[in-house]
């Protein structure tokens, strides 16, 4: 049986190349897959259960990567056993080409079927695999696309964030503001230096006295009561 196919997935080659390379993401995207462990750099085992015509079965076998060439692509060969239904084995060359900040995924696939399996027919193994084939894919684009998303998230509120805009922001809302919260800015800056002031008073008094340390001691404490209420007042 030979397969081959091209999908676009809405994500850069180095980031569906860590995909491909993840057991996690992996089994969450291959059909029916209950475990998928990745024993070496280029080795994983798994276990699948797939059902094909009336034949379903639980299948385990081991995956080998060769030819790797991150981040363009690796081929990837395999055997999995079903008991009495039977075995496959074949393999499969993916590349990655990047296109407009996303990534094209092609691959040709060669695969054997024996058992039970092989009795089926080759047009409805071909109909099955090329199903399986299309749900992974689509789950697989589902899913990086979904990080890449929240990544130029991340990254746009952060730009949203960056301090010198919020403070031009702030200058700009200042100067536009209507009068009574021009006022009202004012009062409570008032507030805040009469605080301050109180403050300064006490913690002199306080000083003198050489109470809990004296004027050095008071006047660490005085810096920090000072940052504390600029970060309140901004």
């Amino acid at each position: 049986m030979d397969m081959n196919g091209s999908h676009r997935i809405p994500a850069g080659r180095e980031t569906v190349w860590e995909a491909l390379n993840n057991p996690e993401v992996l089994k969450a995207c291959i059909p029916g897959c209950e475990s998928l462990e990745k024993t070496s750099d280029t080795e994983m085992t798994a276990a699948v259960t797939s059902k094909i015509g009336p034949v379903k079965a639980k299948f385990k076998g081991a995956v080998t990567l060769l030819n790797i060439n991150p981040p363009e692509g690796y081929t990837i060969s395999g055997e999995g056993k079903g008991g009495v239904a039977g075995f496959a084995k074949g393999s499969a060359d993916v590349k990655l080409t990047e296109e407009d900040g996303e990534t094209v995924l092609t691959y040709e696939a060669k695969a054997q079927v024996g058992g039970k399996l092989a009795q089926l027919g080759s047009r409805l193994i071909d109909s099955t695999a090329r199903k399986m084939a299309e749900e992974f894919f689509s789950k697989f684009s589902e899913m990086v696309g979904e990080k890449t998303s929240v990544a130029s998230d991340d990254a746009e509120v952060g730009r949203e964030l960056d301090p010198g805009l919020a403070e031009e922001a702030k200058r700009i809302a200042m100067e536009d503001a209507p009068g009574e919260v021009m006022h009202a800015l004012e009062d409570a800056e008032h507030a805040v230096e009469e605080s301050l002031h109180k403050a300064e008073q006490n913690i002199e008094a306080a000083a003198g006295r050489n109470a809990f340390g004296g004027p050095m001691v008071w006047g660490l404490v005085l810096l920090g009561a000072l940052i504390v209420v600029l970060a309140i007042a901004s």
